[in-house]
């Protein structure tokens, strides 16, 4: 089973994407992280991603399509997966698209994580990240035990520069020139899925499970 989850940046749908690897028994790809792994390691992908992440612009899609198809290519990746972050724009689903046509593939879901943009700036406003460990939190819905300190390692919690409501703002932008159009393009295909991403988490996710079957 390959899915994709479509979403403005802040919608839910990596945490959706966490939960539904774990129920499929199949992995988690995610650019984010895979970006994160190569800036925390400094490879020479890693600063060139880092430089449009800092900016809250995507990273250009040769950088983006060459580490993805890569991945996705490994062994544990044969009984599908589910793509978070992946693909962004129009280009990239196309080359993605091309990629499995080869392999005689085709992804079968898209599920799009719905919500408006007003929530989304309050919603990431309020994370805060560890840098140490990668823990992550919410100064409303998931706070650490004591405020500013990272449960797991003790190290100090910061609200990350893409997560800043200016960051945000633009990123959101940039998600509504480029993304949105994804969704047009996997109607066409017949693999769209919408769910009201505004609910609470556990009610978005039998929403998507219901549609996985």
């Amino acid at each position: 089973m390959k899915i994709i989850m479509l979403g403005a940046p802040g919608a839910g749908k990596g945490t959706q994407a966490k939960m539904i690897a774990e129920r499929y028994q199949i992995p988690h790809v995610s650019t984010g992280d895979i970006f994160r792994a190569n800036i925390k390691n400094g490879t020479e992908l890693g600063k060139q991603a880092k430089e449009y992440m800092d900016k809250g612009l995507l990273v250009p899609d040769e950088l983006t399509v060459k580490i993805l198809l890569d991945r996705v290519a490994q062994p544990d990746c044969k009984n599908g997966y589910v793509l978070d972050g992946f693909p962004r724009t129009i280009p990239q689903a196309e080359v993605l698209d091309e990629a499995l046509t080869k392999l005689n593939e085709s992804i079968d879901y898209a599920v799009n994580v719905e919500v408006p943009d007003e929530n989304i700036v309050k919603r990431m406003s309020g994370r805060r990240a560890c840098l140490k460990c990668g823990a992550t939190y919410h100064i409303e819905h998931i706070p650490p035990k004591q405020e500013g300190i990272c449960d797991t390692c003790g190290s100090e919690l910061v609200l990350r520069d893409d997560d800043k409501p200016e960051t945000v703002q633009n990123r959101l932008k940039v998600y509504h020139e480029q993304t949105q159009p994804l969704i047009d393009f996997y109607t066409g295909k017949g693999v769209l899925k919408t769910v009201d991403g505004t609910q609470p988490m556990e009610k978005v996710f039998e929403d998507i499970t219901s549609i996985l079957g």
